[in-house]
C-alpha cells in the first residue's frame, strides 16, 4: 500500500464517491466496495484506493507482460488519476516521496 498526501485544496475527493468519479473519468469503470474504491484498466491488474486519514492509499498490482504502448497508457492515465485525486503532479509527488524517505534516515 502507498499512501500519498493531498493538497488541502483536494480533500474533498478524499471519499469513495468522489474517487469513484475520478477513477471512472480517467479509468472507464470503477467500484465501490465500503470505503475502498476499486478499477482495473490496462496493464492495471487491480488498483484498490481508500482514504487514509489526510492520504489516499493506492494498492496496485501491475501485469507486466503487457505491450509497450498499453503500458505507456496505462501509466500516464494512472499519473493522471493521482493528480487529479491529490493535487499534487507527478514530479511534486516525486520529490515529497524523495524528501520523506530522506528525512528517515
Amino acid at each position: 500500500m502507498q499512501n500519498y498526501p493531498v493538497r488541502a485544496q483536494a480533500r474533498a475527493n478524499l471519499n469513495p464517491d468522489a474517487l469513484e468519479r475520478i477513477l471512472r473519468a480517467h479509468f472507464g469503470a470503477a467500484t465501490v466496495s465500503g470505503d475502498v474504491v476499486t478499477a482495473t484498466y490496462g496493464a492495471i491488474e487491480q488498483l484498490r484506493a481508500r482514504v487514509e486519514g489526510k492520504e489516499l492509499g493506492i494498492d496496485l498490482r501491475m501485469n507486466p507482460k503487457v505491450p509497450d504502448e498499453v503500458a505507456r497508457d496505462t501509466i500516464a492515465r494512472y499519473n493522471r488519476f493521482l493528480e487529479e485525486a491529490t493535487g499534487y503532479s507527478a514530479k511534486e509527488r516525486a520529490k515529497r516521496l524523495r524528501k520523506s524517505a530522506t528525512a528517515g534516515d
